[in-house]
């Protein structure tokens, strides 16, 4: 039986949350800014200027897949070793290490799926000031400066990208500390031991002095110029009660990137920002620091849960990427020469003939590490996405049912508390597919555990919901109840796999189960334990219905510093100061292979982080964490889930209704239907948050939730063709307007609209007491049908549309044939078998084309080309389906039971034309005043050769 103290522990964890909970406001105190970060502090002190590196011309060798030049900084005499690779796909990769480091610095495993191939480099000319190397074509080729360092890559007259531009390469070499003796040397007893080095150093032997500074293996020592300027945070650096030893020293990295002709940037992620990124220099720089930031604040460049070293640059000619790949605290610091202009101001600068070319200059600094960075020189935002996707991979293709509604909150309270919730959705005729078990589930907060009392019959509880083709997720944290009675701990312990402090021991921090220690994700063996875990004989309670949600994981820790673990902290060879954005990658790794294994490899897994990095999209979903029930955090929620999409995660979504406070009836309305139109669409609230569940708010709002609901089952279809698409391309589902219009300037900063693949425009109402929109409608000759009312309205133009509460503005784009499921059932597995209804919008050509995808929804069978996958396509008043994978193998028994072809004209006739060669004729309705065409009962299968003949 527990102590007093066991039991008590929990109790005042939760007591310590909800007290929090009680303020509703992030304290800023707890994170750091950029003046409290001694690295950052220290790299942004410095100025552009000219910069101390130098190309070693000589050094060069160039081979057919890669150059190496080292690099060398005159103030201090170290060496850099450079390496350019030119990649398949217009990508150049770009490395920088020492040449010898004192001990080899952290470089990113796992992140990339495969090594990179490459591509040949050919060398154009060379003299004594410089390279000029081929990217493959004559108007292609980078320009490796000698005198200061300096790469730029340009195409023709044009330079895309400058690297070193404005002097802010850093590379703070790894060196021995010089006060490490038996004894503390004072501040004092340094600069009097100073004092008689100058001396005997001026008896030295000059030439000899020389040899040695040029010795690149002397270049880990501490230099006479470092010495002086040894600064606070160096070796040793404190935030509010917590210190960070640095036993390895300084070690930060910084460069500076130029993109001539920029005025937008994108990317970053994650941060409570807007789509276009915003200057930083009158503020802190963004921030990439995975943390547990409670109610996070908006419009700020505050680290959140996760971080991607990854951003887009846009201008009407061109689109192209930078991939930082480091896993250590980053900071990107963004100037520009136009901020602050207004449209009249630029106007003006034209007119009098004074206009620069506009730039955004962009600093990445890094807290240790290498330099590696990839730039993606698209020129398409499509290429760009491409480059990215053949680096990190895509967006894992995931189970068909987690596209539907998931109910969620802290906590359901117990089995019969399941059961209710469960019934209410059926008895307010209401779709779900997924409801949610928080911590509150398990026993003791011991993951992998049920509450004995509470939930004491899980497989009763899981066969309940399967039995309705529903499912279930659990919550598994990535901290662990120290407890010697708990068998997940203990074999942790005994296998030696937890996270190591400074000292050999294993750390301990405090998170929900009290005091708890850590799993080292970063070791494969323990990933390997940890996905057995998930096998239906370890994980007691579990079934094949049951999924998975990995929360907590940037890690965060109560008591650490900035509510995380401390930098000190040891993962084998490395700190984890050079590893921590990555464990909420690796963490979500495991756990979707478990479920993977679990299944003998047979079943998609489905796994939410709410912790990640570049290359999480192979793993699952995320969400943008603890937001709260007020209306700035719905609107946030569009550019925040954009921003991930443009960086290759497109399975994301917020917690409908916001999970701190408590929504008013219009909010929860308006979030209900944003959400429906948001990748991942999931209700969540705080345990200190009167219940939620669509059916409490009176009949007429639980009406227009439903009504929300049903709108995103009947558009199942389309959204798991476009998650297929994602998992193929790498392109982002939920995209910005300037994505598929990349030429109008109109589109580049908007984010309270966006597109879902390239057919469907959605601008959510999200202004209290909203009584109209105005949306832009992109394309100067595109047509775009309200999905409603079936009215056409052009493009390029701004549309003022009056909304009442039922209202969600959304239009489909006229050339493009949209499948629907019109038969709303419970979940989405019920309605496997129902018919389709096409959606046909005429463009001004009265054409149109879209795509069919179908599959079992749920294994990787498609990968065995167990798929049908059809081409739709309206033409010359001909409507076809044409099978796009004839190597493929799927039967299904829906059929095609209405078309609706927006924008037609009234025809005598309509024919139905099988593979068989029968013809028939069909029935149709025709609305003369909205130009609608219905063909009722057309009956051919969804996955058959047809044509439809319009006469």
């Amino acid at each position: 039986m527990a102590s007093f103290t066991e039991r008590m522990v929990p109790v005042l964890v939760l007591w310590l949350a909800v007290c929090l909970a009680e303020t509703w406001a992030v304290d800023r105190g707890n994170f750091k800014t950029c003046d409290q970060s001694a690295f950052c502090k220290r790299q942004r002190a410095l100025k552009p200027g000219e910069s101390p590196y130098r190309a070693l011309l000589e050094t060069m060798e160039l081979t057919n897949t890669r150059l190496t030049l080292q690099l060398i900084n005159d103030n201090n005499k170290v060496r850099l070793l450079l390496e350019l690779y030119r990649l398949q796909g217009n990508i150049t990769r770009v490395k920088i290490n020492e040449l010898k480091p004192l001990k080899p610095r952290y470089e990113v495993p796992d992140v990339l799926i495969r090594e990179p191939p490459t591509e040949p480099l050919s060398l154009l000319s060379q003299d004594e000031n410089g390279v000029v190397l081929s990217l493959g074509s004559e108007s292609q080729r980078v320009i490796i400066s000698a005198r200061p360092f300096r790469l730029d890559i340009m195409e023709g007259s044009d330079v895309l990208m400058s690297l070193n531009s404005r002097g802010l390469l850093t590379f703070e070499h790894l060196r021995m500390r010089k006060d490490t003796f038996s004894y503390k040397v004072t501040s004092t007893v340094a600069s009097v031991w100073d004092n008689i080095k100058r001396v005997f150093s001026s008896q030295a032997d000059p030439e000899a002095e020389k040899k040695e500074e040029a010795d690149p293996a002397n270049q880990a020592e501490t230099t006479k110029e470092e010495e002086e300027k040894v600064e606070d945070g160096m070796w040793e650096e404190t935030f509010k009660s917590h210190s960070d030893s640095k036993p390895n020293g300084p070690s930060a990295i910084s460069l500076d990137f130029s993109l001539p002709g920029v005025e937008h940037v994108y990317g970053i992620p994650e941060h409570a920002d807007t789509l276009r990124l915003k200057t930083t220099e009158n503020g802190d720089p963004y921030r990439l620091y995975n943390l547990d930031v409670f109610q996070y604040e908006l419009y700020n460049p505050m680290a959140l849960y996760g971080a991607v070293p990854v951003m887009l640059a846009h201008n009407t000619q061109r689109t192209t990427g930078i991939f930082w790949l480091n896993a250590a605290e980053t900071w990107v610091d963004i100037s520009s020469n136009t901020a602050g202009k207004t449209v009249f101001g630029k106007m003006l600068d034209y007119v009098q003939g004074s206009s620069e070319t506009p730039q955004t200059d962009v600093r990445w600094i890094s807290e240790s590490g290498i330099i590696d960075v990839f730039l993606m020189l698209g020129p398409t935002p499509k290429d760009v996405f491409s480059q990215y996707a053949s680096l990190t991979g895509t967006q894992s293709f995931p189970p068909l049912a987690s596209l539907g509604y998931h109910q969620c909150r802290w906590n359901y309270n117990d089995q019969e508390d399941v059961q209710s919730v469960d019934a209410g959705f059926d008895e307010h005729d209401i779709p779900y597919d997924f409801i949610w078990l928080d911590i509150e589930h398990t026993d003791g907060k011991r993951y992998f555990t049920w509450d004995p009392h509470k939930f004491a019959t899980p497989k009763e509880m899981l066969q309940g919901l399967m039995d309705k083709k529903r499912k279930l997720v659990a919550i598994v944290d990535p901290h662990i109840k120290v407890d010697s009675n708990y068998k997940i701990h203990n074999e942790i312990r005994s296998k030696g796999f937890y996270i190591k402090n400074k000292d050999g021991g294993d750390y301990e921090g405090w998170c929900w189960p009290g005091s708890a220690s850590y799993p080292d994700f970063f070791r494969a063996d323990m990933r390997a334990w940890w996905a057995s875990m998930f096998a239906y004989d370890q994980y007691e309670g579990s079934m094949e219905n049951m999924y998975t949600w990995n929360d907590m994981n940037e890690p965060s820790v109560f008591n650490g510093p900035e509510v995380t673990m401390h930098k000190d902290t040891v993962h084998g060879a490395w700190e984890h100061r050079d590893v921590h954005n990555l464990y909420g990658f690796y963490v979500q790794m495991a756990t979707a292979e478990g479920l993977i294994q679990r299944s003998g490899g047979i079943e998609r897994p489905f796994v939410l982080t709410r912790a990640f990095f570049a290359g999480s999209q192979r793993y699952g979903a995320v969400w943008t964490g603890d937001n709260a029930a007020e209306w700035d955090h719905l609107k946030i929620s569009i550019p925040m889930c954009l921003s991930l999409g443009l960086v290759g995660i497109s399975f994301c979504g917020a917690d409908v209704g916001g999970f701190f406070k408590s929504p008013s009836t219009e909010l929860l309305v308006r979030w209900y239907q944003t959400g429906a139109y948001q990748p991942f669409f999931r209700a969540h609230a705080h345990l200190d948050t009167p219940r939620r569940e669509p059916w409490l708010f009176g009949p007429e709002n639980t009406a227009l939730i439903r009504e929300a609901v049903r709108q995103r089952y009947t558009l199942l279809p389309y959204w798991y063709q476009q998650f297929y698409h994602a998992h193929r391309t790498g392109e982002p589902i939920m995209r910005p307007l300037w994505v598929e219009y990349p030429q109008d300037p109109a589109t580049f900063a908007v984010d309270d609209e966006f597109l879902i693949g390239r057919d469907l425009l959605v601008h959510p109402v999200t202004e209290e007491g909203a009584r109209g929109v105005t949306a832009y409608l992109p394309g100067k000759d595109t047509v775009w049908f309200d999905i409603h009312t079936f009215q056409k309205h052009n493009g390029a133009q701004n549309l003022y549309i009056p909304v009442t509460m039922s209202s969600i503005p959304v239009f489909q784009r006229g050339g493009s044939i949209i499948p629907r499921k019109v038969r709303v059932r419970r979940s989405s597995t019920c309605m496997e078998h129902d018919p389709y209804t096409l959606y046909v919008a005429l463009n001004l050509q009265r054409t149109a084309e879209g795509e069919l995808y179908i599959d079992d929804g749920h294994t990787f069978n498609y990968e065995k080309k167990e798929f049908i996958h059809r081409r739709l396509s309206f033409a010359k008043n001909i409507l076809s389906s044409v099978n796009l994978a004839p190597d493929a193998q799927f039967t299904t028994r829906s059929w095609i039971e209405r078309v609706v072809i927006l924008g037609a004209s009234k025809p005598s006739k309509v024919t139905l034309q099988t593979a068989d060669g029968q013809d028939s004729q069909l029935e149709f309705d025709f609305d003369a005043s909205m130009s609608v065409l219905t063909l009722r009962k057309p009956g051919m299968n969804a996955g058959a050769d047809w044509t439809v003949m319009l006469q």
